[in-house]
């Protein structure tokens, strides 16, 4: 096991432990690790003595997403083609469909934080461990982007208007909140987690899937949610009253309208946070989920693939640089978007997003690789 290598391979019996090693960086996806999880996992795929395979993240973190410093670097800072940057996208979706139908039984092990691209390589698979140390969040309209990896599709599966919420704010949640709302399956101690695996690698010639849910049924635990949870009932009635809206402006003014009637820290917070994120970002990414509640995984990373091009272009929003300019590189956490309001974002700038990208040398939608429980390839019909 090479203690400079970006992903720790384990092999135990019939069963593959993979740990995310980059943990000064909180285990950010860069394109090697990406394409050593994509080898890995296909290769597991194809090899007889491979019942399980668990993924994990070394240090406080599971995977805090893809790593946006060297897309910011080859596209500001060297100039170089934002299509350097839509390989790196290209890559990573391409892994996120593979786990979404893969088939074998992929356990993640979500013991810290979890965000945009982590969720990726880990909600699309079978089980998702979560832990008192658990932080879930897809903070991508703070940065200028979208909520991408097919996050379209498991937040609108979530249930009532709970994924317009996550996805659009980038609250955070607890392990408590994601076992609630479906996003983890089960809940253990962190404290159990070195016994949980030592029991899952006795898989031997069980049935994987069944032998794997009975191990995670016996360690499971249901936390009770924070005093202040935005799982609560009361606080999912105001969430579905509000983010059910067609529009931002409409989700906005309902919060507003709610704050007026009932004041609540909760309320105010959120508030904020829609007013602190890109007007552009807001509004992609609210359409982007409503279409994702009626197309599959698939489809939902092709239009990914699509919208992060368009974002990448920079011809009709620079917030994306905008953004890693005031969060991640000078952290000043005070970007200037353009446009600057929702009022100023008009539709027919969000609907570019969503088009095609008209390139004259001979740009492609995403093709996803053939699966052996899907078509050959997914025909985006956006």
């Amino acid at each position: 096991m090479a203690s400079l290598s970006q992903v720790l391979v384990e092999d135990r019996s019939s069963v593959r432990v993979l740990t995310l090693n980059r943990p000064k960086q909180l285990n950010a996806l860069n394109s090697n690790m990406i394409n050593r999880l994509m080898q890995l996992f296909l290769a597991y795929e194809e090899d007889p003595n491979v019942k399980l395979v668990i993924l994990k993240g070394q240090g406080r973190a599971f995977c805090v997403g893809g790593d946006p410093i060297p897309v910011f670097r080859d596209i500001v800072i060297q100039g170089k083609s934002w299509r350097v940057g839509a390989d790196f996208f290209s890559e990573q979706y391409k892994l996120d469909y593979v786990l979404a139908k893969y088939s074998k039984v992929q356990i993640s092990i979500l013991n810290g934080i979890v965000m945009g691209g982590g969720a990726g390589i880990s909600v699309h698979g079978r089980f998702r461990i979560a832990t008192e140390k658990t932080v879930f969040a897809m903070p991508e309209t703070e940065l200028g982007l979208f909520p991408d990896v097919g996050a379209s599709y498991f937040l609108s599966r979530l249930p009532g208007f709970f994924g317009e919420y996550v996805g659009l704010t980038g609250a955070r949640l607890d392990g408590a909140e994601m076992l609630a709302c479906g996003l983890a399956t089960h809940f253990v101690p962190s404290s159990r987690l070195t016994a949980l695996e030592a029991d899952l690698c006795k898989v031997g010639s069980s049935d994987p899937v069944t032998f794997a849910s009975a191990i995670l049924n016996a360690y499971t635990q249901h936390p009770n949610l924070k005093q202040h949870s935005a799982f609560y009932r009361q606080v999912l009635d105001v969430i579905d009253r509000c983010f059910s809206r067609r529009t931002m402006e409409e989700i906005i003014s309902a919060l507003e309208r709610e704050a007026t009637h009932e004041p609540d820290e909760w309320i105010s917070t959120t508030i904020r946070a829609l007013k602190k994120a890109s007007p552009t970002s807001l509004k992609i990414s609210l359409r982007s989920i409503r279409e994702g509640r009626f197309q599959a995984v698939g489809q939902c990373l092709i239009r990914d693939y699509r919208m992060v091009c368009h974002v990448l272009k920079r011809e009709i929003s620079k917030d994306f640089v905008e953004g890693c300019r005031a969060v991640v590189i000078d952290k000043d956490r005070n970007p200037k978007w353009e446009p600057r309001s929702l009022e100023e974002t008009k539709d027919n700038m969000v609907e570019r997003y969503f088009k095609r990208v008209d390139e004259e040398d001979g740009w492609e939608d995403l093709q996803l690789p053939p699966r052996k429980n899907s078509p050959a390839l997914i025909i985006a019909k956006l």
